[in-house]
């Protein structure tokens, strides 16, 4: 079973919380039973979390070394300049290595649901979004590359992971999806 969740800002991609206060998690929103995360997006991300049954399934979503895209909407803070863009395009450099070459572009402002709380809005700072195509998953990625080519991320939303897309699902619904065999080609 494959599952497409789309996980709310705030929500913990994990079943319970031993934290105090308690947080919310995934088991609020009546998944299916046995089915578990293939892959995680921070608790302030939001969008395309994909859950399955099945573990070497999971294992061909997440493992780096299938490559699969992961492609997200970042609401930037500034307003993205060739070099900016083009330095994202060839890997940035991090504390913990450089990144893999992403595909990256300015895009104008997607039609989404509003944010609760909403992202914090600012006359004189603009603001712009950017799709950016990932191929490798390390924590928090895509808000350290941005800031480190002077674009603080200021709200993120994975609309797709591979050939499976977000699409007409609100935050906190889910949708069982045709579980299309991956391999390493893919």
């Amino acid at each position: 079973m494959l599952i497409a969740f789309n996980k709310p800002y705030g929500v913990l991609c994990q079943f319970t919380d031993r934290s105090v206060p308690v947080r919310p998690t995934l088991a609020g929103f009546g998944l299916p039973p046995g089915v578990y995360p293939a892959g995680r997006l921070d608790h302030d991300s939001e969008g395309l979390l994909l859950l399955t049954d099945d573990g070497a399934q999971a294992h061909r979503i997440t493992d780096p070394r299938h490559k699969l895209a992961k492609t997200y909407w970042a609401q930037v803070e500034g307003s993205p300049q060739p070099e900016q863009l083009a330095a994202l395009r060839g890997g940035v450099a991090l504390r913990d290595g450089r990144t893999r070459p992403a595909d990256a572009a300015a895009i104008p402002a997607p039609v989404l649901w509003p944010r609760d709380p909403p992202v914090r809005f600012r006359k004189t700072v603009p603001d712009a979004w950017l799709e950016l195509v990932l191929r490798e998953g390390r924590n928090r990625q895509v808000r350290r590359m941005t800031a480190a080519v002077g674009l603080p991320t200021l709200r993120l939303v994975r609309v797709a992971i591979g050939p499976w897309r977000l699409s007409g699902l609100a935050p906190g619904q889910w949708r069982t999806l045709s579980a299309k065999p991956l391999t390493m080609n893919d």
